[in-house]
């Protein structure tokens, strides 16, 4: 390459028009604007990158290599979950997500922005009717973040300093949690027993006082519904604490929405409502509460409500309590809470509209018939234990592997014949997931490789 290098996607790359903005703004050269940054900080050498590729039709063949590399689940049958789920998406959702007012809108007002905020308080009214909850926030980043906040919401309105953790948590979820609450709260995982909730010790943990609130997942980590979690509720509440439950909300058109048996806060990642499996995401976090002003006012994410017009029968959409907001006061809000997902809550509205109670239903049942089926064929296999088996579970669960293999050996060798296993739990336990895309020729094609593998 001979000459300066004008980018050929970047206006301002010209050497000519650098130039020109550097002199508007007195500066001698782009270095001058990192001259603040310490020494010891800077790289001091150049990226290790491929040469600039002057033509597009290069720059596709390049990119296109790269991601050959990979591996999708649309070319491997996949048994992973452990909170990002392989479901189907109708071709619906994506034809109305990737409309061009929908995909590109970020931030905008209610001026400008009518359908973007009348998509997502339907959704938000969809939510509601499935959580039998009043109140649904303008989704989060991503569920980890909807438990952190949820949590810090539960300790303004207590007051209180700990948080007991009575269910199985992912490890990276307990991590997000513990560093988002630092600086309110201390977090106390109580142990499970036989992959449920310890009662005894969480009545334990809340006689020593000063909770916010227990913390409970329907279903855990290790995919359980526990049977526990309507009393953990009880004791929370007669302790003074509030009761947060983080759900799958594709589970709830068989399993009993946590307001019901006394969840004050529900919680929870939307990404199995339609939104595909993207290398670990994609996500949106989903808050709802009862409509109670101190529940409420502790919301630091956006609300979007309807209101009649100056106009008879017209509507208008737009937030709601903005002033709660850190958009809005900035530094003195409660929480502060700035991307949000909200193309993902729009996704999840059109798949719960397509899909109505009966969808919804249907879909709980067939995931929970292929979860017993997967538990009862793969506990057959010699070499493999499924602990927790009697319990009853929801897409994941638990496996182990009893022979000369660990989780990794038999992972790679799964990998190997086209086939995704386990998110290992140690190196002899594995969590493997089902949902409604497995058919039973898959579950057996998975137990007979097994059958081949984990002797």
């Amino acid at each position: 390459m001979t000459g300066p290098f004008a980018h050929p996607y970047i206006p301002n790359a010209a050497p000519d028009v650098k130039r020109a903005m550097l002199d508007a703004v007195g500066a001698a050269s782009v270095e001058d604007f990192y001259a603040d940054v310490p020494a010891g900080l800077r790289l001091g050498r150049p990226l290790d990158l491929p040469a600039p590729m002057r033509s597009e039709a290069a720059l596709v063949r390049h990119m296109n290599g790269l991601l050959g590399r990979n591996t999708s689940t649309r070319d491997a049958l996949s048994f992973l979950g452990g909170g990002v789920y392989q479901h189907h998406v109708p071709a619906v959702v994506d034809e109305v997500v990737d409309r061009s007012e929908f995909l590109t809108a970020y931030a905008g007002e209610p001026y400008e922005d009518h359908g973007r905020f009348q998509a997502l308080w339907e959704y938000q009214s969809l939510m509601g009717e499935l959580l039998e909850l009043d109140v649904v926030n303008v989704p989060t980043y991503d569920g980890y973040q909807a438990a952190g906040t949820a949590l810090r919401m539960a300790g303004r309105v207590t007051g209180a300093r700990r948080l007991l953790v009575a269910s199985s948590v992912a490890p990276d979820k307990l991590s997000k949690i513990r560093d988002y609450v630092r600086p309110d709260h201390d977090v106390v995982v109580v142990p499970v027993v036989d992959g449920r909730a310890d009662v005894a010790a969480v009545r334990a943990a809340l006689a020593e006082g000063d909770v916010a609130a227990v913390y409970a997942e329907a279903p855990s980590y290790l995919g359980i519904v526990d049977p526990a979690l309507p009393e953990l509720g009880e004791l929370a509440h007669a302790s003074g604490a509030l009761y947060v439950v983080n759900c799958n909300p594709i589970s709830l058109g068989v399993v009993a929405p946590p307001a019901s048996y006394g969840a004050d806060i529900v919680c929870g990642d939307v990404q199995p409502l339609g939104v595909h499996m993207s290398y670990g995401g994609g996500n949106a976090g989903f808050i709802a509460t009862r409509d109670e002003e101190r529940l409420v006012a502790e919301f630091p994410s956006r609300l979007f409500g309807v209101t009649p017009t100056t106009v008879e029968g017209e509507y208008g959409f737009g937030d709601v309590a903005y002033e709660r907001t850190s958009f809005a006061i900035r530094e003195e809000g409660k929480e502060w809470v700035g991307t949000a997902a909200a193309l993902n809550g729009i996704a999840a509205g059109v798949y719960l509209a397509l899909m109505g109670p009966h969808g919804m239903r249907e879909i709980g049942e067939t995931i929970m018939a292929n979860t017993r089926y997967a538990i009862t064929r793969l506990a057959a296999v010699p070499g493999v234990e499924v602990p927790h088996a009697d319990a009853p579970h929801f897409a994941d669960f638990a496996v182990r592997f009893t022979g000369a293999r660990d989780v990794a050996e038999i992972n790679d060798a799964l990998l190997e014949r086209g086939v995704f296993g386990g998110h290992a739990l140690s190196d002899r336990d594995a969590l493997y997931c089902v949902t409604e895309v497995h058919t039973k020729d898959d579950i057996d094609r998975l137990a007979a490789l097994l059958e081949e593998l984990a002797k």
